[in-house]
């Protein structure tokens, strides 16, 4: 396949992976993340963009290390699997993380923001 078609085969994915995780990730939360952030809640910004950037980094690790389009796929999948998974243990350990959110309570936000973003660093050098 030429390097153009490869190019826009894996951006192509990776932005519909991210687009996914999106919905799957804002569905899973018992909270509105976008009527918050257009609200102005720092708390839900921080959170669902830890979020985001820790399963990116994933992907982006899973693309660098992998030559097999079904590989990159099936490391994509594990991935979400995982960040998913940390948001569920992370909010069950740390009590009353939607009335947290909700309440705009940014340190909070951003600790939630940070393990995502941990599990993504560390989710991503396990791929490599």
């Amino acid at each position: 396949m030429p390097a153009i078609l490869n190019y826009l085969l894996y951006l192509a994915t990776a932005v519909a992976l991210v687009m996914a995780f999106f919905v799957i990730y804002t569905r899973m939360t018992p909270y509105d993340e976008v009527t918050l952030i257009r609200g102005g809640n720092h708390a839900a910004a921080l959170a669902l963009g830890g979020a985001l950037i820790g399963f990116s980094l994933t992907i982006c690790s899973a693309m660098l290390h992998t030559r097999d389009y079904y590989q990159f796929l099936a490391w994509a999948a594990g991935a979400m699997l995982v960040q998913v998974l940390v948001y569920y243990v992370a909010t069950r350990l740390l009590k009353m993380a939607s009335e947290q959110i909700e309440a705009d309570n940014s340190a909070f936000g951003g600790l939630l923001g940070a393990i995502a973003v941990s599990v993504g660093l560390v989710n991503a050098g396990a791929v490599s």
